[in-house]
């Protein structure tokens, strides 16, 4: 089976928004944010299909991903790879330097040239910083220089982190509104925390406060139809059959539209082999299970918050799309009756923090509230109708604990 599944279109789609954006793109400019859920293939898409789509295009690309080594500062990895790309554009022998060649005519004598401060130093009190590295790497290049920091949430867990987010911000201005640079400074950042992740667009206190924030665009019926197109000479030298394409892509939204679960499942199900008209059928009870299995994992982490934790996710995920009005009075009495005990309006506010810090729920703005993952919300609104008709015995609210 194929590793990977290209997705060009899209890559060139929003290369083209982000780098010649149109009058309802130039907010890009400002940053864009992409949030979606774990193995949903954000990473892969990046690196395979976007960042190529954008170097298509005639941009320099710089790529981190913060996720790659937890025990290195952030701060730290997103200077390392700046100074890698400085490096390659110091050397005419280069990639980047050919492919700026190529595709923007750069000469490549004069942009072997050194740059006007040690690229070593970048980042570092005695060195460049980071607003005088990009500007000089548009001057020098000619065209846009885009950052991305995939995993980007990362960068709160350190103050550091939090001060380079800053750092890029200035970077961001200084060569955008400088009126002679021949291209733009462009950050991507993308995440699988979503309520960190829009965090960083939505607070005053944030350095990309007003940045576009957008959710990942997920894999949908056409890379289901590659799935099975791939799978089918296995399936038919093995003699075996395959489920049709809208069952297996109401399986993969059962999966959370996660590809390594779809693979698991039309796995488990080819080794299984239904009779033809059993496939469809049997897909969908695999899928299921497989949902439940990981659905219990997402819905204990909620019960291991306590029974206010219960509650105020309760309360969001019950709402739809966003809820309001989860510090008020009203809704402290809501808890009360769920938890058992009087609940305190004080003590809502740090309860919702640990929701959030735990990527269960996300602020859409100022006291609007939405649960982080749609499949989680499905999830725990099968369960709770489910013990609402007494399919499920037993009490599964958590202990009591606030």
């Amino acid at each position: 089976m194929a590793d990977i599944y290209h997705r060009p279109d899209l890559a060139r789609e929003l290369a083209e928004r982000l780098l010649r954006p149109g009058p309802l793109d130039v907010g890009l400019r400002s940053g864009l944010f992409l949030a979606g859920q774990r193995r949903t293939g954000k990473t892969t898409f990046l690196r395979q299909d976007f960042i190529p789509a954008l170097e298509n295009l005639g941009a320099v690309v710089v790529y981190v991903d913060l996720w790659t080594d937890l025990t290195t500062d952030p701060s730290k990895l997103v200077v390392d790879a700046v100074r890698r790309a400085l490096h390659d554009m110091e050397s005419p022998a280069s990639g980047l330097a050919r492919r700026l060649h190529a595709v923007r005519n750069v000469n490549l004598d004069v942009f072997g040239v050194k740059f006007e401060f040690d690229v070593e130093k970048v980042g570092t009190a005695e060195g460049a910083t980071l607003a005088e590295a990009f500007s000089a790497a548009v001057r020098r290049s000619g065209t846009d220089v885009v950052l991305i920091v995939d995993e980007v949430q990362h960068a709160l867990s350190s103050e550091t982190g939090q001060r380079m987010l800053f750092e890029l911000k200035a970077a961001r201005d200084a060569v955008n509104k400088t009126p002679d640079m021949p291209g733009h400074f462009l950050f991507v950042g993308t995440g699988s925390h979503r309520a960190k992740v829009a965090e960083l667009t939505a607070r005053r206190q944030q350095a990309f406060d007003g940045a576009v924030s957008a959710n990942y665009p997920v894999l949908g019926r056409d890379y289901v139809a590659h799935v099975l197109d791939d799978i089918r000479p296995h399936a038919i030298a093995a003699g075996k059959g395959l489920p049709d394409t809208e069952a297996t892509f109401q399986a993969f939204e059962q999966l959370g539209h996660r590809p390594e679960e779809l693979i698991k499942a039309l796995r488990a199900l080819l080794i299984q082999g239904p009779p033809a008209e059993e496939m469809n059928r049997t897909l969908e009870i695999i899928a299921s299970a497989l949902r439940s299995a990981a659905a219990d994992l997402e819905l204990e982490r909620v019960a291991g918050l306590g029974r206010l934790a219960a509650a105020i996710f309760d309360k969001i995920a019950t709402a739809g799309d966003s809820t309001k009005g989860i510090f008020t009075s009203a809704a402290a009495e809501q808890y009360s009756t769920l938890v058992g005990r009087e609940v305190k309006i004080e003590e809502i506010q740090p309860v919702v923090l640990a929701l959030q810090d735990a990527n269960l729920i996300m602020r859409q703005q100022h006291g609007v509230y939405s649960v982080a993952d749609p499949f989680v919300q499905k999830a725990w609104l099968e369960r709770r109708e489910m013990e609402m008709l007494g399919a499920m015995p037993g009490d599964r609210s958590p202990d009591a604990r606030s």
